[in-house]
């Protein structure tokens, strides 16, 4: 039996000081309704069971196990589920996703959520990663206008509400999606309001949030909030995709969370709100904050990639239509991989599996040896110094004398391994995917050697540290030792030491030279010039390059 946390115990004498719990007395009081939530976030279209430590959770007894798969959660889902259940989400469902879904713009993943009987979701960021019109299309259907329809046929869209409060269109000054939305279950109301990071234009193409305006969570939240009163509804969950990090090895239902703008919103969102569940981050707690009215409240996170099904249940007063707090309980299940899978949902995955397989198995190079994302000292990596190289390569013809690649945007290793049939140190195109899933598109841009300088500096900024990647003829050593903003030196290009006078054309991804991580410096560049989707550049790179050894880690040196 998996540990339930209770919430809120021993909060009743609060409650009923506040005139919540505690209501007149009537001959023949109605019994409260019960209401089961189950919840997802940062799915990212992970319909097979994802591998390495994306596919592994911490459970009840602090062991790493086995989880996520799409058929392992639904399997987990109908366990879970009874006749009082409502199913949601807290965004980035697709996006940043493996290429069984991506191949054919994840509208896989979200049919996997319509036949889950998913009723309502946040969006996340990765929502906007191919633009709100291709998001507008995917709520409401039709075939993609470039690629057409997929091989199941037109599109029908999503069967739930994405939900959006925080996200306007710029010029008509009104939201793109439905702020909130009403779900009656067991005879009571229960509102849902939707919002997401308002980070969101700093980690998404510029292209992708083109014409839409991001507000604060906290206040979108309220004004939807009053709408859902005005409405006559008082029982409230906020589906927020943002969160905070935690201690590492934490258990599903620990809150060891390092309070940060996720608690922000949790804390400050308007009273009768009365449950916060987040994401973004791909951690997992159990919470309880405190809101504007010091009353206790629900705030909790359930991982990523499907490995963590939120299990909130509690009560709603029929006479007040209000959530009793003293009786939510909540839970973060790990989807183990110990249960049958569901045999439609398995059937379903393989389906779209041998769709993509043609694509997906296609040699296109060797490695010697794993390229990682692991870091050396100073930062550096050797699947990040590939990209980067081959970034370079890319765009050589449109003048590019240099290239940095963005850490967060390498998703996966390369491992030596084989994945299948492939062969050892055979890079299939599925595999080269899995690294770079977001089909960015590569650019030039000219910086004068003083805002290459400056923008080496900004590899540090209040939100952490992101080192870029070089390629192979851009040196550079770091101190941090230095106050943030002072700890760069001996920046060279092809060996000769940067003139901060003269132009450099710097190659990037379309990502970085929007801005995007903080690297303001990039929208300072002239003379911009885009070339190829940053995977085709990759592909062609490994094709090239025929056999690939990790490079040495010397590009950026200190510590």
């Amino acid at each position: 039996m998996i540990r339930r946390r209770t919430l809120l115990a021993g909060a009743t004498a609060g409650l009923v000081a506040a005139g919540l719990a505690a209501q007149p007395a009537s001959a023949h009081p109605e019994p409260p309704a019960s209401v089961r939530l189950l919840a997802l976030n940062d799915f990212h279209g992970n319909l097979e069971p994802p591998t390495g430590s994306s596919g592994t959770a911490i459970d009840e007894n602090g062991n790493s196990v086995p989880a996520g798969g799409a058929a392992y959660v639904a399997a987990h889902l109908k366990q879970l589920r009874n006749r009082d259940t409502l199913t949601v989400a807290q965004g980035d469902l697709i996006g940043a996703s493996p290429l069984i879904s991506a191949a054919f713009h994840d509208e896989p993943s979200v049919q996997f959520m319509n036949d889950i009987g998913l009723t309502a979701s946040a969006v996340g960021n990765h929502e906007f990663d191919e633009g709100y019109q291709e998001l507008l299309r995917i709520q409401n259907g039709g075939c993609h206008p470039v690629d057409g329809c997929s091989p199941a046929g037109e599109w029908e869209g999503a069967k739930f509400d994405y939900l959006a409060a925080n996200v306007l269109l710029e010029k008509e000054n009104k939201p793109l999606l439905d702020p909130w939305t009403i779900r009656w279950i067991n005879g009571v109301k229960v509102g849902f309001i939707g919002v997401v990071t308002k980070t969101t234009p700093t980690i998404v193409t510029a292209d992708g949030v083109k014409g839409l305006r991001f507000d604060d969570e906290v206040d979108a939240a309220n004004k939807a909030a009053k709408e859902l009163k005005e409405r006559g509804v008082h029982a409230m969950v906020l589906l927020v995709h943002e969160g905070d990090n935690v201690t590492a090895g934490e258990k599903p239902d620990d809150c060891g969370v390092v309070p940060g703008a996720g608690t922000r919103i949790a804390q400050q969102a308007d009273p009768d709100i009365d449950v916060v569940l987040s994401g973004h981050t791909h951690q997992q707690y159990v919470c309880t904050v405190k809101g504007p009215d010091g009353r206790p409240r629900l705030y909790s996170s359930g991982s990523s990639f499907g490995r963590i099904i939120t299990q909130v249940d509690f009560k709603v007063d029929r006479r007040t239509d209000d959530i009793v707090r003293s009786s939510m309980t909540a839970d973060n299940h790990v989807v183990t991989r110990d249960v049958p899978p569901d045999p439609a949902t398995q059937r379903f995955v393989q389906t779209w599996k041998d769709r993509v397989s043609v694509i997906a198995d296609k040699p296109i190079g060797k490695i010697t040896a794993d390229l990682t994302r692991a870091p050396s000292a100073a930062g550096e990596t050797t699947l990040g110094d590939v990209i980067a190289d081959s970034q370079l390569a890319a765009m050589k013809d449109k003048g590019a004398q240099v290239a940095l690649m963005n850490p967060g945007g390498v998703r996966t290793d390369l491992t030596y391994k084989a994945s299948g049939s492939e062969g050892d140190g055979v890079v299939t195109y599925g595999e080269a995917f899995a690294v770079q899933p977001f089909s960015n598109v590569l650019g030039v841009t000219s910086l004068t050697g003083a805002q290459l300088d400056a923008l080496l500096e900004q590899q540090w900024t209040s939100a952490g540290e992101k080192i870029l990647q070089p390629s192979a003829n851009l040196h550079f050593t770091i101190d941090r030792s230095r106050p943030a903003g002072d700890r760069v030196s001996n920046i060279t290009v092809d060996g000769a030491a940067v003139d901060p006078a003269a132009t450099y054309k710097v190659a990037a991804n379309n990502f970085l030279l929007g801005g995007g991580d903080g690297f303001t410096t990039f929208t300072q560049g002239k003379d911009q010039v885009l070339g190829p989707i940053d995977l085709d550049g990759f592909v062609a790179y490994l094709t090239a390059q025929g056999t690939i050894a990790p490079p040495a880690l010397d590009r950026i040196t200190g510590q």
